[in-house]
């Protein structure tokens, strides 16, 4: 047989010691559960440079005007010493870039395609997220209704999000903004052209928020703290705003981060329909309208407004799949 090892004294004090040291040299610590979706956005490159880009977005818009200034662009200058009187193109190569227009002039009437750009990217930023908010408020709030009580109220609640979906969106939004192109409400202009996008792009398309919300509650209301806040006496209201709604912020994040870049599109599509933003503002979508008779021989008109929209719903997008993945890794 095997004579089993002695160990000293010193030796079996100093294990438990060595031990110790490690977990002091390196403490552990809890993560929330924010902490542990960024470190889950961080390792998706793809999401996080879609994120950059949208950053950037989002301060070209809100500082656009200075920007405007500062580089000395005036978007509803006329620049006809550089656009050929005979072609009604503009002068050289490329649609006219230069030094002092680096993306070229529009033909016609020369005005600079960088200010141009820069001066409706708000517009199209402010629409797509004041319809995302609308259609967010809407959605959230009824779908936490016809989610959480049912019953008959979940009948009409979703019976109304049928109807809404069966509506012609399209053909209606052009019906609604050409009437009140004149004026309404005591506004008139692009004040008004801004909150009839809005309102027009926003309510019609809550149900999509509606169903994703309500579809989540109805698998929260029979959770335990549910069942322990009716015990507690806490009435429907609280329920549905303290205890449901948080629980809801990630796929409300996520569902609104991906509705953007629908809403800027849906945008620049009624703008180029003629019905959305009118000139001289100038919008993305108005562009590429004027750019339809000159593509074929000025294309840089049409394609500088065409990669401003494709990079922005893009970007949204790639962020908006980053933090589905993020806030909800089982739906990989």
């Amino acid at each position: 047989m095997t004579a089993p090892i002695e160990t000293t004294g010193s030796q079996a004090e100093a294990q438990p010691e060595a031990v110790l040291e490690g977990v002091e040299s390196k403490q552990i610590e809890g993560r929330s559960l924010g902490q542990i979706a960024w470190t889950r956005f961080k390792r998706d490159k793809v999401a996080v440079a879609g994120g950059v880009i949208v950053v950037l977005l989002i301060l070209v818009a809100a500082l656009s005007r200075p920007l405007q200034s500062l580089l000395g662009l005036d978007p509803d200058a006329f620049h006809q010493d550089l656009i050929d009187p005979n072609t009604t193109l503009p002068k050289g190569d490329f649609g006219g870039m230069s030094w002092d227009h680096p993306l070229g002039v529009e033909p016609k009437f020369g005005r600079d395609i960088l200010a141009r750009i820069l001066e409706g990217s708000w517009v199209s930023l402010v629409v797509a997220f004041g319809a995302t908010v609308l259609s967010v408020a809407i959605g959230t709030v009824l779908g936490l209704v016809a989610g959480y009580y049912g019953g008959r109220v979940d009948a009409i609640v979703s019976r109304l999000m049928d109807t809404f979906l069966a509506f012609p969106l399209l053909l209606f939004a052009i019906a609604i903004s050409a009437t009140l192109q004149g004026g309404a409400f005591g506004l008139e202009g692009l004040p008004l052209h801004i909150l009839v996008l809005i309102f027009v792009i926003g309510f019609f398309n809550w149900p999509y928020m509606g169903r994703i919300v309500r579809g989540q509650t109805l698998a929260l209301r029979e959770r335990e703290f549910v069942d322990a806040s009716k015990g507690m006496g806490a009435g429907g209201p609280y329920i549905l705003f303290k205890e449901l709604l948080p629980n809801l912020v990630a796929p409300i994040i996520v569902y609104s981060t991906l509705l953007i870049p629908t809403n800027i599109l849906f945008e620049a599509s009624l703008s180029f329909l003629g019905v959305g933003i009118q000139p001289p503002q100038a919008s993305w979508g108005g562009m590429l309208n004027q750019a339809v008779d000159f593509f074929e021989v000025d294309p840089q008109y049409m394609i500088v407004p065409g990669l401003a929209i494709f990079i922005t719903v893009l970007a949204f997008n790639l962020l908006g799949d980053g933090l589905r993945d993020a806030l909800d890794p089982r739906s990989r």
